[in-house]
């Protein structure tokens, strides 16, 4: 565990000195984060004390998360995100991160070989970041300034190209010398063939080692080095040009097909376009996206990308929101919709009034966000590096026992020792399990990104994989979260299009919830507007008004009773109630005039979702709504969901979400990421619901489903599964090449050039096996 304890200044508002409860507020908020062990606020000095594990949680999230309390976190401390080129192995990486965690001011850093992201965390009064910049050139690559989707630097390409042609080189003098040796006879000529494929073989590997070495953090391409620098020591020249050659290809060829990993975020930022046709003084500018202001217009011309976050002010056209929701089915945008830039325009042309600046907009905070995710280390990852640790330093160890030992005890050539003591600095690497775990997140990631799915690291990704247990809010996560008219019932002669166009009168002045469905529906019927006199609200029951002259009563059974009219038990009623409605009834002088039906409606994919999870392996369903006990009994009963909780405060969710947990299950919680933050944070995995359009939902839960419904995650839930499996296989497969490796240099069953191979294959096939991950 990585732990890093800060005392950071507060900046809040001057009524948090005296609110006990919002101090503890944002305590309870901090403390339920992944990876938060400590929190302690000294209000006198506005100052906060934490300790956290840097592996789960990084400064950024403790100070989004302490905005949404209220609280801003002084500049301190700054968290940025530097994009690597020219690593060429995990090794390159871990080396390179462990010197810049070594450097005065850094608190914590993250390097992933399968993004070539650096995720740093320093304080800026100690260290710039051009110094850590310079830390990266120091070892000999490059800083891509132009970000993931840019060209890399041209010498980084110079550099590529020409390992291309020294491996090529390398191979062909090896084939030449094996050629002039064998069947031609010509053994010394042979030997300057093989030392001359060594050495074009080895350039690169011999440079990077020696930069290495100077950072005192020897890794592959030293021990590769010293193992060919042995074999030519010992004349065996053949085995030197192989090692060489074959560590040179297989970097190469693992450089590619990691590349092809890389793309997944890649092809988020390259959907995104870099200028847009914005309408100024009534004149059409086309500027790029960093020059775009809130509030100006954009148009967006048919088939083009949405370059804005914005708000539709004319125009209408159909949009598809796959490349940020997941769902394919474009929706109509027309005046007051919000679009949101990545998606994609259809065949009308629309007008856009922007509302956030670029970096600010949806697409960039998913990519950001995926970014953030793959810096954070799995379970799986952080044993494989550990196990690395020790496993690289004692095999070296051992290496260098049997060849001083070997022949001293056990006797034998002293040859034929150094030739087993160099094997093992082959094998020294474990190249393959390094790299078991963060490619298949990478690939896991980029896959559940561009479906719409943000998984905000690879703890998340593998607890999703655990989860056996869904628990559910239900307004705006099952339902669409609004009411909606679905009967009325006339009674005593009168017509529904009557009952709900003097309803809607009466509405016009109420504030009650389901006014707007009430004058909605009227609205869609196209239904007559009634002259209102006289308008009268009485609390938590109804209201009266004179509508055309005759007095009207709306308003619940009892408030209708009340005025001395008989509401009669029908099954029609009834039957309303038994499926979850909130019933309203009409009345005039003369009489009851008939009942309105209301309810929050399931979202079409609310029964398929669940039938899904079912499917995917989850054992039991919960829904949680502040809703009454026959609205959720109706709704679970409707969906197949296994049990429900109603009538809940935030606290009793919470309560709910703790007991779930206590059973060995692991928890999902599904909410709308605002309301119901508490028992997202308290959930083994939060995850919110249309994080399209909330930051506070992205930022709240540990999962983001940027769509408006729940059928992506039993998608989300299988891809992670398969995830686990992949790194489970992964890591299984390159231990028993570990374990066979030494045990055949030991044994003098693997040469150097077999040891090579196997080291660099079992790489490129663990690569192979976690590409399978970028498959929809």
């Amino acid at each position: 565990m990585d732990t890093q304890t800060l005392d950071i200044p507060l900046i809040w508002p001057n009524y948090f000195e005296d609110c006990e409860e919002c101090i503890n507020r944002l305590k309870d908020i901090l403390a339920e984060l992944d990876g938060m062990q400590s929190v302690d606020i000294d209000t006198a000095n506005r100052a906060l004390l934490i300790t956290y594990d840097k592996e789960l949680v990084t400064f950024e999230e403790i100070q989004e998360h302490a905005r949404l309390a209220g609280v801003t976190l002084a500049e301190r401390y700054k968290h940025e995100i530097v994009q690597i080129a020219g690593l060429d192995c995990p090794d390159c990486a871990n080396k390179l991160q462990t010197a810049i965690k070594r450097m005065d001011g850094v608190i914590w850093a993250s390097l992933s070989y399968a993004t070539l992201l650096l995720v740093v965390e320093f304080e800026a009064k100690k260290i710039t970041l051009d110094a850590i910049k310079g830390r990266v050139t120091d070892f000999g690559y490059e800083v891509q300034e132009s970000g993931p989707a840019g060209p890399p630097p041209a010498k980084t390409i110079r550099r590529r190209n020409v390992r291309s042609a020294l491996t090529a080189t390398s191979g062909t003098l090896l084939a030449a010398g094996l050629v002039i040796q064998y069947l031609l006879n010509y053994h010394s000529l042979a030997g300057w063939l093989f030392i001359s494929s060594a050495i074009t073989g080895g350039f690169f590997a011999a440079r990077s080692g020696m930069l290495s070495v100077r950072a005192l953090t020897p890794d592959t391409n030293f021990l590769m080095s010293a193992a060919a620098l042995g074999a030519l020591w010992l004349g065996d020249f053949s085995e030197a040009a192989a090692v060489m050659f074959l560590f040179s290809l297989g970097s190469t060829l693992e450089a590619h097909t990691v590349d092809k990993t890389r793309r997944s975020l890649r092809s988020l930022i390259e959907a995104f376009p870099t200028h847009a046709t914005v309408k100024r003084n009534g004149h059409l500018e086309e500027l790029h996206l960093n020059d775009i202001e809130i509030g100006d217009i954009v148009i967006i011309k048919p088939g083009e990308k949405v370059a804005v976050d914005g708000i539709v002010v004319d125009g209408e056209s159909a949009i598809d929101e796959a490349p940020i929701t997941g769902e394919s089915i474009p929706k109509t945008k027309s005046l007051g919709d919000t679009v949101y830039a990545g998606s994609i325009n259809g065949r009308g042309a629309l007008e856009v009034r922007t509302t956030t600046n670029v970096e600010d907009n949806t697409l960039s905070r998913i990519v950001h966000l995926v970014e953030e995710a793959h810096a954070q280390r799995a379970p799986s990852q952080r044993f494989t590096e550990r196990f690395g640790r020790i496993y690289t330093p004692t095999v070296i160890i051992l290496a260098v026992i049997v060849a001083i030992a070997g022949p001293l005890i056990l006797g034998g050539p002293f040859s034929d020792w150094m030739t087993r003591a160099l094997t093992l600095l082959v094998v020294s690497c474990p190249c393959a399990l390094v790299i078991s775990t963060p490619v298949a997140i990478v690939a896991a990631i980029g896959n559940a990104a561009k479906s719409g799915i943000l998984i905000k690291g690879g703890a998340h990704l593998e607890m999703l994989a655990e989860v056996s247990v869904v628990a559910f809010d239900k307004t705006g996560t099952l339902t669409i979260g609004k009411p909606t008219i679905t009967e009325i019932i006339p009674f005593n002669g009168h017509d529904s299009n009557e009952i709900l166009a003097i309803a809607a009168s009466v509405e016009s002045r109420s504030e009650h919830p389901l006014a707007d469905a009430i004058i909605n529906k009227a609205r869609e019927l196209d239904l007559k507007e009634h002259a209102i006199a006289f308008f009268e609200a009485f609390p938590g029951k109804g209201a009266r008004a004179i509508v055309d002259g005759g007095v009207f009563y709306l308003g619940s059974r009892r408030f209708i009773e009340e005025i001395g009219c008989c509401v009669p038990q029908t099954e029609a009623v009834e039957h309303l109630l038994a499926k979850g409605n909130t019933v309203i009834f009409l009345a005039g002088d003369d009489g009851l005039w008939g009942a309105i039906g209301a309810m929050d409606i399931l979202k079409k994919t609310s029964a398929e979702a669940i039938i899904r999870l079912k499917a995917s392996g989850i054992h039991k369903t919960v829904m949680l709504t502040g809703d009454t006990i026959e609205t959720a009994r109706a709704i679970s009963a409707h969906l197949g969901i296994d049990e429900h909780f109603a009538q809940l405060l935030p606290e009793d969710k919470l309560e709910i979400i703790h007991k779930l947990a206590s059973n060995r299950d692991k928890v999902a919680m599904v909410g709308d990421g605002i309301n119901d933050a508490p028992a997202l944070a308290a959930a083994n995995v939060g995850i919110a619901m249309g994080g399209a359009g909330s930051h506070a939902a992205i930022e709240a839960a540990d999962v983001a489903l940027m769509g408006d419904d729940i059928v992506m995650l039993p998608y989300a839930i299988i891809l992670s599964r398969r995830a686990k499996k992949i790194i489970r296989q992964n890591v299984v497969f390159a231990l028993l090449v570990v374990v066979l490796l030494v045990a055949g240099a030991l044994m003098k069953k693997v040469t150097l050039a077999t040891g090579v191979l196997g080291h660099e294959g079992s790489a490129l096939l663990v690569i192979a096996n976690s590409m399978r991950l970028l498959k929809r």
